[in-house]
Formats: C-alpha cells, sequence, structure tokens
C-alpha cells in the first residue's frame, strides 16, 4: 500500500510542476494566468487568489493553466492589454509553453542522478549466475547439456578471451547452431567445455546462436560526478526508448488493438498497454517484490514520457503552442488557430481514448511486475 500511495503522490507532484514550470514562467514574463488546475472536468474545489482560481478537478488526467491570450479570439478587457499571451515575444512565448516539458526531464534527470549516486552502478560480470534448463519441454539448453554450471567463470569461447560479458554474448549470438569450445574456471581451476549452440533464440525465434547463461551481477559504488555522467547516459537511453514506445503506442494497428479492450478483449501486449494513475498504483504496490530502485526508476520513466508526449508539435500539446509561435516568428502572419481545431479536437480524442482504455485495463486486467 506505501508503494502505491508514494507512487501517486508523486505522479500529482509532476503534473503540479510541470504546470507550475508554466504558471511561474508566465508571471515572470507579464502574462495573466486566470486558471491553475489539477485534473479536467467538474470542479471539485477551487479557490480564487489575485487574479488566479486554483483548483481540483474531477478527472484526474493531468492539469492545466490558463493563460490570457493563448486562444486568440477570446475577448481581451481594456486593462489587460499587454498581459496577453499573444502581446508577448517569440522567446517569452516559447519559455512558457516549453517549461513544463523542461521541468519534467529536469526531474527525469535528477531521479537518476540521485538513484545512481546512492545505490551505483550495476554491472555484468563474466561469471555465470543462472543456466536455463530446458528451452523447450524434454530439450535441455545448450549449456545444460555441455555441463556448464552457476557460479563458473568464463574465459574465452573458441580460444577467443571473453574480456566481458557483452563480448561473450557477441560471440555466442554470430555462431548460430555452431559448436563451440568454451574455456571456464570452476572451483579454481580451469576446464574446456563444448557445447553445440541453438540456431535461433527461443523466446524471439530470432536466427542468432543461443547458450543459456545468465551473468553476474555487481554493484560498483560511484561519486556525484561519474553519477552525473552515466544519469546523462541513461537519460539519453530512456528517451530513445521511450520515444519508440509512444510511436508504438499510436500507431494505427495498435490502436486498433486498443479499441478491442472496450468490447472486451483485455489481453493486450504490455509494450502497446496505457497506464493509468490506477495502474501506476498497483505497480507501486508492488514496491516488496520488484525494489524501491525500480520504483524509483518508473517515477523517472514517468517524466520522460509525460515531457515527450507534450513535446509532440501538435495542437493543443505544448509542442503545439511552441510550433504555432515558431509559425508566427518565422512567416511574420498571425496563425489561424480556426484551422487546426480539428486536429486539437483529434488530439483530445485520442487522450481520452487512451485513458478510458487504460482505466478499464487497470480495473479488469491489474498490472503485475
Amino acid at each position: 500500500m506505501l508503494g502505491g500511495f508514494v507512487m501517486v503522490v508523486s505522479i500529482a507532484l509532476f503534473i503540479i510542476v510541470h504546470e507550475a514550470g508554466h504558471f511561474f514562467t508566465a508571471r515572470a514574463t507579464g502574462m495573466k494566468a486566470t486558471e491553475a488546475f489539477i485534473g479536467f472536468g467538474p470542479r471539485l474545489w477551487s479557490t480564487k487568489r489575485g487574479d488566479t482560481e486554483y483548483g481540483i478537478k474531477a478527472i484526474p488526467f493531468g492539469g492545466y493553466v490558463r493563460i490570457l491570450g493563448m486562444n486568440p479570439y477570446e475577448e481581451v478587457a481594456p486593462e489587460d492589454v499587454g498581459r496577453t499571451y499573444r502581446d508577448k515575444k517569440f522567446w517569452q512565448k516559447s519559455l512558457v509553453v516549453l517549461s513544463g516539458v523542461a521541468l519534467n526531464f529536469l526531474m527525469a534527470y535528477l531521479i537518476l542522478f540521485f538513484l545512481l549516486w546512492t545505490t551505483g552502478l550495476v554491472e555484468t560480470t563474466t561469471t555465470i549466475s543462472s543456466v536455463t534448463p530446458e528451452i523447450a519441454d524434454g530439450i535441455p539448453s545448450p549449456a545444460a547439456s555441455a555441463g556448464l554450471e552457476a557460479g563458473d567463470t568464463l574465459l574465452s569461447i573458441d580460444g577467443i578471451e571473453i574480456e566481458s560479458w557483452e563480448s561473450a554474448v557477441e560471440m555466442i549470438a554470430a555462431r548460430p547452431g555452431s559448436e563451440i569450445t568454451i574455456e571456464i574456471q570452476r572451483n579454481g581451476s580451469v576446464r574446456e567445455l563444448t557445447a553445440d549452440l541453438a540456431p535461433t533464440h527461443p523466446q524471439t525465434g530470432e536466427a542468432i546462436g543461443f547458450l543459456g547463461v545468465g551473468p553476474g551481477i555487481e554493484e560498483v559504488s560511484i561519486g556525484p560526478f561519474q553519477a552525473a555522467g552515466s544519469a546523462g547516459l541513461l537519460f539519453y537511453d530512456m528517451i530513445e526508448l521511450s520515444v519508440r514506445a509512444i510511436g508504438r503506442l499510436v500507431n494505427p494497428s495498435s490502436l486498433r488493438e486498443l479499441a478491442g479492450v472496450l468490447v472486451g478483449d483485455t489481453d493486450v501486449p504490455d509494450d502497446i498497454r496505457p497506464v493509468s494513475p490506477i495502474g501506476l498504483a498497483q505497480i507501486g504496490s508492488q514496491v516488496d517484490r520488484i525494489g524501491f530502485e525500480s520504483l524509483v526508476f518508473i517515477l523517472a520513466s514517468v517524466n520522460i514520457i509525460l515531457g515527450l508526449f507534450n513535446s509532440i508539435p501538435i495542437y493543443p500539446l505544448d509542442g503545439g503552442h511552441f510550433a504555432v509561435a515558431l509559425y508566427e516568428k518565422v512567416t511574420k502572419r498571425e496563425a489561424d488557430i480556426r484551422k487546426l481545431i480539428p486536429l486539437a479536437a483529434a488530439v483530445i480524442a485520442l487522450m481520452l481514448f487512451l485513458g478510458v482504455v487504460a482505466l478499464v485495463l487497470d480495473s479488469t486486467n491489474p498490472l503485475s511486475l
């Protein structure tokens, strides 16, 4: 329960920080913010302080800050002229619309930095930690047939010295269906074993050599400077993976498969499954099994996905507002927002569709990691 609570509170905090980025940069650049709400739909609670009404709405799928003049057809009182979004310069508009995304990315990086600094790096070793017993019913794995055991240290393959676990994986993958000679160290003595590699990977079916062993793992403590660099590399890798994940999610074939959820087909692959706040709470509740470090890593991933999704240059997302401001800067012409209304409606419909699908899945087929 505690992990689920931490997850829900953290997601709420991320949304608040994202919207706070818009709010405070708007205030700093002289814009008038009339509303700042967490959630959408009917008001549950609100209060007004100065120019701004603050509050909470019923549907907890994000939040928003309403800035005067972001809607070009909004009427502006004479006393508010000069305080609207459309009155400001390009750099001011860009700062306001991209500040939320920037804070999401910053939070993701800081989470990764402190995680690596406090827990260290996890590195693989050339010592075998596990041996796959079978690749199919009654068919032993090449490693099991060769007599490899957990605790053996890989020294060479076909006379080529193994420098790292990754180099061993590359050598094995490049020899599908081949017989290889493996030199190992076991209990202080060196031995040679022969293994007939499987021609394909038993899970993926990919035409690569498969042995059936798992690497040893060790944790290495690092200082803040190394943690800063490692967090940057990890952040980049997570950005790349998240871009691919979002691309798979909005792929037409994926959307068709997700539409089946609304008629009772909840058997959806994990790689295209959207997750609601309920699902995130379910993940958090499994902290005893997945570990606190994994939970923190997931929180960094959530920030990256929030930032990337809002960066998409489609109106009315943050990236879409930036694209409009850039168009006006380059062309020196005011954009006709009316032409973007159908696109905005489609984006909102897509977000609502994914939200409903996520709620149905998380309610009927809870996530289990």
